[in-house]
């Protein structure tokens, strides 16, 4: 007969044997009661949020408590400082939690505690969700002495000692976990103190307000999708890429130090009326957020005191001259002529429908696009093919071109840059009959400037230009000619002779029927010798041969350089009449010089014998005629 005693310590077994049952029917497990096993390596500690769900972020070192929540502002610190937090930090803290791979673990006492930094001096951080749940609890120990692979890391990243605290992982092993944020940490925490002056969306920004020397400026967009423009002093388009520097240098413009309000004394008034102020806005806000930069204390001063309006409580020593890794005042632009847009044109090349080129002392050369046809220069009443190169050349530089100088806005005497009697004028013509001129002067100290003409209304902005702007503008009626040099044609070829230097000219005659060469020197018979394909190759070039470009016939260098010619070519055709019947022959001779004596001259001058015209020939052209032709394959 059992006892009563035996019969309660039964009872009492089958109690705590049905309770640890409903325990795991509950938690799925008996990790809570008899504690977790160690996560298998490989496996991520925190895989139950995601990082919208953290609201609340606590972080605690040598008796150090900061506290920070998610609110409509955005992250704000409650501990030790009632400021906002830096979101980057933020998210870091949260991205770093969730990406703790684990690499290693042991037991919590067969590690060192002290050497893992792991006992009071280590970081306690915690993350909780809406009303304070709890998402992750761990302690953050110093850097392993190992290094992990990442999948498609180029280097290997560093591991640091992770204690879990978590209800549910208990506190039995201690993991070497990827990542590493221990800098955020240094200093008392300071670093999670936003030391951005402004937090903004950049493309929910409306209005840009800068207050500084040179006066007041707003730039203002319209809707989200409209361009930035300058509303104020005067109603200009901006620079895109000026516009995206200070955006961007504003969004990541930082303090090299910040501190409480009360622990400096600011400028006095009078210093103040000298401060600048830089102002954003936001869509569907009638607040601002208003920068305001203090005076440095000396002219060595490399770093200024500024405050925010939606920081009362926070003074920032914000970056006054360039400092590397760093953005600083002096990099962003924020004068008019710096956003303003210093484009010349906006051309659309497409709708281009002519282009008309007048130098004062020259001659008017138009330049026009039938539709679906190629461009064609008229000059002097007479038509023909224009220059494609010299084209792409004029429209590549209007396209890009740029004032250097922004002389003024409000003129009315136009004497002051030679622009009363412009030297040079550009008119392009567009659809709808659209036009631009663009008008261009020079001054007593031989600097150019431009105005321009919309419409038949004239600009009172004088800017001034790069002198390399001119120089691709080409106004001679001979930089106009097709490129083209000849209009060589191997049906109707008879004879090419061609001369090196000052030896006797080599004659090749070519058979268009049965496409064969036969070549003769100095009355010797070389056909045998002759490399037919050489000679092809030769004939392709010379047919489709065309000048970089052409020049004036009293071009100095290239007369000097053509006194002593280094190759020859004179060229015999069959003519025939529109009847298809022969009328003669035709003669074509030109002759090629280097643009400079010794090996690899960087171009070749040429000239047309039949009318002196002069051109420059590119290396590689002048290799393709020259090209020697007995030379074995």
């Amino acid at each position: 007969m059992r006892s009563l005693g035996f019969t309660l310590i039964l009872a009492l077994l089958a109690l705590l044997a049905c309770g640890l049952a409903g325990w795991q029917w509950t938690r799925g497990n008996f990790d809570t009661l008899l504690g977790a096993p160690p996560l298998a390596v490989g496996q991520r500690l925190y895989t139950d949020f995601n990082p919208a769900t953290v609201k609340h972020i606590q972080v605690s070192q040598n008796g150090v408590l900061a506290n920070f929540d998610l609110g409509p502002q955005g992250w704000l610190a409650t501990l030790p400082w009632q400021d906002r937090m830096d979101p980057r930090t933020a998210y870091g803290i949260i991205n770093f939690t969730l990406g703790l791979k684990i690499e290693d673990f042991t037991h919590r006492d067969e590690i060192n505690a002290q050497q893992a930094n792991l006992t009071g001096s280590g970081i306690n951080i915690r993350l909780e969700g809406d009303n304070h749940k709890p998402l992750a609890k761990y302690r953050l120990g110093r850097q392993t002495p190992w290094l992990a692979k990442v999948k498609d890391g180029e280097k290997p990243v560093p591991t640091v000692f992770i204690l879990p605290r978590d209800k549910n992982l208990k506190q039995r092993y201690v993991y070497a976990c990827t990542g590493d944020i221990i800098p955020l940490f240094k200093d008392g925490f300071k670093y999670l103190r936003d030391h951005h002056p402004f937090s903004f969306n950049p493309n929910t920004l409306q209005q840009i307000r800068i207050r500084n020397e040179q006066g007041d400026l707003i730039l203002r967009k319209e809707t989200p999708q409209s361009p930035w423009r300058l509303v104020e002093p005067l109603e200009l388009a901006t620079d895109p890429n000026a516009v995206k520097a200070l955006i961007e240098g504003l969004y990541e413009l930082q303090a090299v130090k910040i501190s409480d309000r009360a622990a400096l004394t600011l400028p006095s008034n009078n210093k103040m009326t000298k401060s600048s102020q830089i102002s954003l806005s936001v869509f569907d806000s009638k607040t601002e957020s208003a920068l305001e930069i203090f005076p440095p204390e000396s002219l060595e001063s490399r770093d200024v005191h500024a405050t925010v309006s939606d920081r009362p409580n926070t003074i920032f020593e914000l970056p006054l001259k360039p400092e590397s890794n760093l953005i600083s005042l002096a990099n962003l632009p924020l004068t008019i002529n710096e956003l303003r847009d210093a484009s010349l044109t906006n051309l659309n090349i497409e709708s281009l429908r002519g282009i008309l080129i007048q130098p004062t002392n020259g001659t008017e050369i138009l330049i026009s696009r039938p539709p679906k046809q190629a461009w064609i220069s008229t000059i002097n009443g007479q038509s023909r093919p224009a220059n494609e190169e010299r084209i792409y050349e004029l429209l590549k530089a209007m396209k890009e071109a740029r004032g250097i100088s922004f002389e003024s806005d409000a003129v009315t005497d136009f004497s002051l840059w030679g622009l009363q009697q412009p030297f040079l004028k550009l008119r392009f013509l567009g659809q709808a009959n659209q036009c631009l001129e663009l008008a261009f002067g020079i001054n007593q100290h031989g600097k150019f400037f431009v105005n321009r003409i919309v419409d038949g209304i004239r600009n009172t902005s004088v800017m001034g230009v790069n002198p390399l702007l001119i120089a691709a503008i080409a106004t001679l009626p001979d930089e106009w000619r097709p490129a083209r040099l000849w209009s060589l044609t191997r049906v109707n070829l008879m004879a090419i002779e061609r001369q090196n230097d000052n030896l006797p000219p080599l004659i090749l005659r070519y058979e268009f029927n049965n496409e064969t060469w036969t070549a003769n020197q100095d009355d010797k018979d070389l056909s045998p010798e002759l490399n037919s394909a050489r000679a092809n190759f030769m004939l392709d070039s010379l047919e489709s041969l065309s000048v970089k470009r052409w020049l004036p016939a009293n071009d100095e260098a290239a007369t000097k350089a053509l006194l002593k010619p280094t190759l020859r070519f004179k060229i015999i055709e069959k003519n025939f009449n529109d009847d298809g019947d022969f009328s003669g022959l035709i003669h074509r001779e030109i002759e090629l010089a280097p643009n400079s004596s010794g090996t690899g001259p960087r171009f070749y001058y040429g000239r047309v014998i039949s009318d002196n015209q002069l051109f420059r020939l590119e290396n590689d052209s002048y290799q393709k005629i020259a090209t020697e032709l007995f030379s074995q394959d």
